[in-house]
């Protein structure tokens, strides 16, 4: 893998696991990709095109094209965090972390929202939104900790504020259930 991230599509082909898989598979996928995952480029004659994703990385890319956002003005107006009911009661007493990441994701709206094309699936439960300019004064060990939480949006089945506090009565035990087989079922 190179500095910036791209590997020989090729060699990637090669891998047992990609075996079946032709480089007009890949094209269709880097092309019809709604959350531009992936960026596909030609190389020089002796690799090929190149391929390489574009986010969620568990490796350091040190050539990725990243915009550092290092002061206040450089930051979405919103930044939010899509989660699941099963990860908020962790998040709120824990705070975000990169979970073996690079970084924590962030998007700049709610799913559906114009410009929102990563940084959320489209079917989280819970949005975290931060307090962007408090955060960037924070720690830089990989945890956005509760205190930067601006709010806490229910998403699903309704749209409805959720409580910070942290105690026991978040509102966040009242959240769907879900069984050990991830279907909803209703609280009692």
């Amino acid at each position: 893998m190179g500095a910036d991230g791209f590997v020989p599509l090729g060699a990637l082909l090669q891998l047992p696991q990609f075996r079946s898989f032709s480089a007009e598979d890949v094209q269709r996928v880097v092309d019809t990709n709604e959350k531009q995952r992936f960026t596909l480029q030609p190389g020089d004659p002796s690799t090929g095109p190149l391929i390489r994703a574009n986010q969620g990385h568990s490796l350091q890319v040190p050539a990725l094209e990243l915009i550092p956002l290092e002061t206040p003005q450089a930051l979405p107006l919103m930044l939010v965090h899509g989660t699941f009911w099963r990860h908020w009661p962790s998040i709120l007493l824990k705070g975000l972390s990169r979970q073996g990441r690079t970084h924590i994701h962030l998007a700049p709206g709610l799913p559906g929202d114009p410009g929102v094309i990563s940084g959320m699936r489209p079917n989280c439960e819970v949005a975290v939104f931060i307090n962007g300019p408090q955060a960037l004064a924070g720690n830089t060990d990989g945890v956005l900790l509760p205190k930067y939480f601006k709010e806490a949006l229910q998403l699903r089945p309704t749209r409805k504020p959720l409580s910070l506090a942290g105690n026991g009565e978040t509102e966040c035990q009242h959240g769907p259930k879900h069984s050990s087989r991830g279907r909803r079922t209703t609280p009692q």
